[in-house]
C-alpha cells in the first residue's frame, strides 16, 4: 500500500481523533498497564481539538493511504513542540513515523526553528531516537491519580548552506 504525506484538512479531524484513541488503546498496551492506558485515553482529544490547534498555528501532517484517508499524523506547535505522533495500529512499522518526523523537521527549518522537542511515550521513543532526538529525562507524573511516564526528548536542527563556488563546501549555520 502506498502512502503519502500531506497537510491536515478540516475533514481529517474525526479520523485523527480515531487514530489517536486506537493507538493509545491498542499499541499503548504493549508498554503500559490497563490502568495507565485508560487514564491516557481518557485525555485524548476529540475532533474539534484538532481544528482548534490548527487555528492556533499548529501544523498537522497526515500520512494518508491510497484513498487519501489518514492513517498516521504528527502535530507540531509553533515553538517547536512536537505534541503528537500517532499511527493507527493497522499501519505501524511502515516507516510512517520517520516520514512524519522528517516533514516536521523540514518545516521547522523553513520557519527558522533551531530546536524540536517532545514528550515521547515508551513506544514512540525509539522512533524519535532513530530520527536523531536525544533523551533529556524520563518524566514520571500522574493522570487523575494514575502514575505513568514518558520521555522528554529534543533535537537541535540547523539549515546548512553550501558555497560551491569555493570548490570546498563550507557550512554556514543560519
Amino acid at each position: 500500500m502506498g502512502y503519502r504525506i500531506r497537510l491536515f484538512q478540516d475533514r481529517d479531524a474525526e479520523r485523527l481523533s480515531q487514530i489517536c484513541l486506537a493507538a493509545i488503546t491498542t499499541i499503548g498496551r504493549h508498554a503500559y498497564t490497563d490502568e495507565q492506558v485508560a487514564a491516557w485515553s481518557a485525555r485524548h482529544p476529540g475532533p474539534e481539538r484538532f481544528r482548534a490547534r490548527v487555528a492556533s498555528g499548529a501544523i498537522i501532517w497526515c500520512a494518508v493511504n491510497s484513498t487519501d484517508i489518514p492513517v498516521a499524523y504528527a502535530l507540531l506547535e509553533v515553538d517547536g513542540h512536537l505534541d503528537h505522533l500517532y499511527n493507527h495500529p493497522d499501519h505501524t512499522r511502515r516507516g510512517l513515523a520517520a516520514r512524519l518526523l522528517q516533514a516536521a523537521e523540514e518545516n521547522a527549518l523553513e520557519i527558522e526553528l533551531s530546536r524540536l522537542y517532545t514528550e515521547a511515550s515508551e513506544l514512540a521513543r525509539p522512533s524519535f531516537e532513530r530520527a536523531g532526538y536525544t533523551l533529556v529525562e524520563r518524566r514520571d507524573f500522574e493522570i487523575e491519580g494514575t502514575p505513568i511516564h514518558n520521555y522528554a526528548m529534543e533535537k537541535f536542527i540547523r539549515r546548512i548552506r553550501f558555497f560551491p563556488r569555493d570548490r570546498i563546501c563550507r557550512q554556514q549555520a543560519l
